[in-house]
């Protein structure tokens, strides 16, 4: 019990720095990817946090598999280092049984990746296309004041004077069917709801002509809609809805393959955690780090060349072949030392 307490004691040493400083690039590169959308649209403060927000989950989908499993061949091979797995072995503890003591962590981890892969990424990603829209909506409709021939959908408008999205002496025309429409406001109010514009109008008078009478209406309050540019974001309403719509439809299952294999890639990997991190440091050099490196590269590349191809079909078949090729690794490995 003490030794699996003082393993994972370890492990949570060496873990934590490298994820924290993974985290932090990860999010600087993507915090710049956000900031270069100023161009384009106008965001405060807590709308650049709340887009940040949102790629939050592919940050930490992204760093901790890699920073999980370079932690694992780095703790073993710290310990190996210091004679520490020499002396846990004399005790009866072969790798296998130090594999066991890891399992369950990994075990629970991939789950949490699966979860954040397959579930929360999808969701975020559609939040963020949404607000995006929504503000890029808003930079589409820059009405100034005292000019002629601008529109808001098929009205034209004229304004004297705004502040924010606050518009003073309003005037809306359009000409529809052998009818004209003119709406005079001593002010309106221009709101987004999830992309969709509209102009709250505020103590005015409404005038509808045509040949045959002239209508006037006075109003406290109008609405005027117009979404400008229809949205085709859809309608998301759950992960699993997502992914069922997805494979029925055979869109983007490259991107659900590669989420579940990555997600589990710590798991399928711990014959290689013991292979690289067991070492004699008397006969050999640490070179845990060089190999891990090597066997993220090595996954990511079949996950994208293997993957793309047979879709859904390499969620078995990649698994098999890197478990079975890691434990024929250890097997002529580590497996015959100790």
């Amino acid at each position: 019990m003490k030794l699996k307490q003082y393993l994972h004691s370890q492990l949570a040493i060496t873990f934590f720095p490298i994820f924290l400083g993974l985290f932090f690039i990860t999010s600087v590169v993507f915090l710049v990817k956000i900031a270069s959308l100023t161009s384009i649209i106008t965001l405060d403060f807590f709308e650049l946090f709340t887009l940040f927000s949102y790629v939050i989950p592919q940050i930490i989908f992204y760093t901790m598999p890699i920073s999980f499993f370079l932690s694992l061949v780095i703790t073993l091979a710290k310990l190996a280092g210091e004679y520490e797995l020499t002396v846990i072995t004399s005790f009866g503890l072969n790798p296998i049984n130090i594999l066991k003591i890891f399992a369950p962590v990994t075990l629970l981890l991939s789950a949490m990746l699966l979860i954040v892969s397959v579930g929360l990424i999808p969701k975020t990603k559609f939040l963020t296309k949404q607000f995006l829209d929504k503000k890029k909506k808003e930079a589409n409709f820059n009405i100034k004041p005292s000019q002629f021939g601008q529109k808001f959908g098929d009205w034209l408008i004229y304004i004297d004077g705004k502040n924010d999205k606050v518009y003073d002496q309003v005037k809306l025309f359009k000409t529809e069917k052998k009818e004209d429409q003119f709406i005079a406001s001593k002010t309106a109010v221009l709101d987004n709801e999830n992309g969709s514009l509209s102009f709250r109008l505020i103590d005015g008078k409404a005038f509808i002509i045509n040949e045959k009478e002239f209508n006037q209406i006075d109003f406290k309050s109008m609405y005027i809609n117009d979404s400008i540019a229809d949205s085709k974001l859809g309608v998301f309403t759950d992960s699993y809805s997502f992914w069922k719509e997805n494979i029925k439809n055979n869109i983007d299952i490259d991107d659900l393959t590669f989420y579940i294999l990555i997600a589990l890639f710590p798991l399928i990997s711990l014959f290689l955690v013991i292979t690289f991190g067991y070492f004699n440091p008397r006969y050999e050099k640490n070179r845990a780090v060089f190999y891990s490196l090597i066997a993220v590269v090595l996954y990511n590349f079949l996950v994208k060349v293997i993957g793309d191809k047979i879709l859904l079909h390499a969620l078995y078949v990649i698994p098999i072949i890197w478990i079975f090729g890691t434990y024929i690794l250890y097997s002529k490995t580590i497996q015959k030392e100790y």
